[in-house]
């Protein structure tokens, strides 16, 4: 970990003199990328000299449960990607949101899915370009931020977690820690003062530990919750829900900036003609195919929780991330 924040710093410092000088607007973007066209994302390399044509293309998900689960799930996506790029495809797999960040950053990873919160520091700080969240023919997939407890506990309502232990799933998701923090306060309850908060790592690590008693709550995404449930790797029965939140998108799927626009639009047109596997629609919970979004319109809601929560998607931001990652990992092992 101490590696990954050194090598940002450095990258960081570096973009700062590459690009001081050669810029219009970049917002809230990191000085290595440019935002002329406003649109809250990286704008591609001016010069075709920078832009990237790689040989392998390298695809990977959020790492929002168990990685084997989704490297199995996007296979079929994974070959018609192939097939539309004419390009080999390979699954990288990632054990954190910040080493998601760093690798598409580095320029080792070409086309992701991010989680809601972490998709705001792959725009800031590795250009990454969100264009589709899994949906329907109607809308975009949406989640709610849920609280459960075991289904024995006296816990019934958000009053009742004050003096209780309560996990959160990592600094930059949304679901499991960003929206509880902007949103529990204005029902009474403030994280951290009226509950201790212990870091789980992951939504289905949160959700397990409470089954097993070792959280008496934890705020997570509906979405992981059901998938757990339907997969038989947690009882529902044995668990209960005190609170649901407003919906929320799930997780967005983009590419790097610097890829090559005519590549850029094969990877576009491949995720906007795809149609999930039957296995795929069931993974994901009847979502059919990937649904076209903008990171300026989409995001907004997302983008004023992490506002409201004092979260920058900058260094500092993404260090505090891995930092807390890092510490919950530790404590685990």
């Amino acid at each position: 970990m101490k590696k990954l924040l050194i090598f940002l710093l450095a990258a960081f410092l570096l973009a700062g003199v590459a690009w001081a000088d050669d810029c219009k607007n970049r917002g809230t973007l990191d000085e290595l990328y440019c935002d002329e066209d406003m649109d809250l994302v990286a704008d591609p390399p001016k010069d075709p000299k920078d832009w990237k044509d790689p040989g392998t293309l390298v695809f990977t998900y959020t790492p929002v449960e168990d990685p084997a689960v989704y490297k199995d799930a996007f296979a079929d996506f994974q070959a018609y990607l192939e097939k539309a790029t004419g390009k080999k495809v390979i699954y990288y797999t990632v054990q954190s949101n910040a080493a998601e960040v760093e690798a598409m950053r580095s320029g080792r990873l070409h086309v992701a899915g991010f989680s809601t919160g972490p998709t705001g520091f792959g725009v800031n700080l590795a250009g990454y370009v969100p264009i589709a969240v899994k949906g329907d023919a109607e809308a975009f997939q949406g989640y709610n931020l849920i609280v459960v407890v075991k289904k024995d506990s006296d816990i019934q309502t958000l009053a009742d977690l004050k003096g209780k232990k309560v996990a959160h799933t990592s600094a930059s998701s949304n679901s499991g820690n960003l929206a509880p923090r902007a949103l529990f306060p204005k029902l009474g309850l403030v994280p951290d003062e009226d509950y201790t908060v212990l870091y789980s790592g992951k939504h289905d690590q949160s959700i397990l530990g409470v089954a097993h008693g070792d959280y008496d709550a934890a705020p997570v995404a509906s979405d992981v919750f059901k998938r757990m449930a339907e997969a038989g790797r947690v009882n529902p029965d044995d668990l209960r829900i005190i609170y649901t939140s407003a919906r929320f998108p799930t997780s967005s799927f983009g590419y790097a900036h610097n890829l090559h626009p005519d590549l850029v639009k094969k990877i576009v047109d491949a995720f906007y003609s795809y149609r999930f596997t039957p296995a795929m629609i069931e993974t994901f919970g009847g979502a059919d195919r990937f649904f076209p979004i903008t990171y300026k319109k989409d995001w907004e809601v997302i983008r004023d929780i992490a506002a409201a929560t004092g979260t920058s998607y900058n260094q500092a931001g993404l260090k505090k991330e891995a930092e807390k990652e890092a510490a919950a990992k530790k404590k685990k092992g």
